[in-house]
């Protein structure tokens, strides 16, 4: 009786000491689809923005490329009804050899004291989460010059390609920007900055 009480006792002890001990000997491995981020070339930000850093810095570079490669969202929408008057313009130009952007960024003030960023002819690399910002840095190269001066978040950029137009808000000094920023907010990567220069319009 006794051996067989010492005997429960053992393999208790055998179980639980199994129990703690087997992870560090048998791999948990983990194989999900990256389907659950990406459906039809569009991302669930939010799913995204929520991982860990991370886990989202191990998927960017599959992340990156699949946006880059997505369908082009165009945009085509016309200008203010209210005349404006162009105060400062510039071209979009590629932030390196892989994010891209061309056309012109030009900054308006409507009759009523309204300032509008307008894109026209605009094309840039599909990116995931990509927004509109107006930078203080006069002409960013790098993240940096972009997150250590200063910005302003205009949002979302409304599609990859076309002509579109951003209010800015009205309790900014709009002297205070320099530029124009393509940026994607997932990673802190800049796509494309296009550097704004005060026309002879401007009185």
């Amino acid at each position: 009786m006794k051996r067989v009480f010492i005997g429960i006792i053992a393999v208790g002890v055998a179980v639980t000491g199994w129990f703690f001990a087997s992870p560090l000997f048998i791999d948990q491995q983990v194989n999900e689809s990256f389907d659950l981020v990406l459906e039809s070339g569009h991302f669930d930000i939010d799913t995204v923005m929520a991982m860990p850093d991370d886990k989202k810095q191990a998927m960017m570079s599959e992340i990156m490329d699949a946006a880059a490669n997505a369908e082009d969202q165009r945009m085509s929408e016309p200008m203010p009804a209210a005349a404006p008057q162009l105060i400062a313009k510039g071209r979009f130009v590629d932030a390196d050899a892989i994010h891209k952007g061309d056309g012109q960024a030009s900054l308006y003030v409507l009759p009523d004291g309204t300032n509008v960023v307008r894109f026209e002819d605009f094309r840039t690399t599909n990116g995931p989460a990509l927004v509109v910002y107006l930078a203080k840095h006069p002409s960013p190269t790098s993240a940096a010059d972009v997150l250590d001066d200063g910005f302003l978040k205009l949002g979302q950029l409304k599609g990859n390609v076309g002509n579109q137009n951003y209010v800015v808000p009205g309790d900014i000094e709009i002297a205070d920007y320099n530029s124009v920023v393509i940026w994607c907010e997932l990673f802190d990567v800049l796509f494309s900055p296009a550097a704004l220069t005060a026309t002879a319009e401007e009185t």
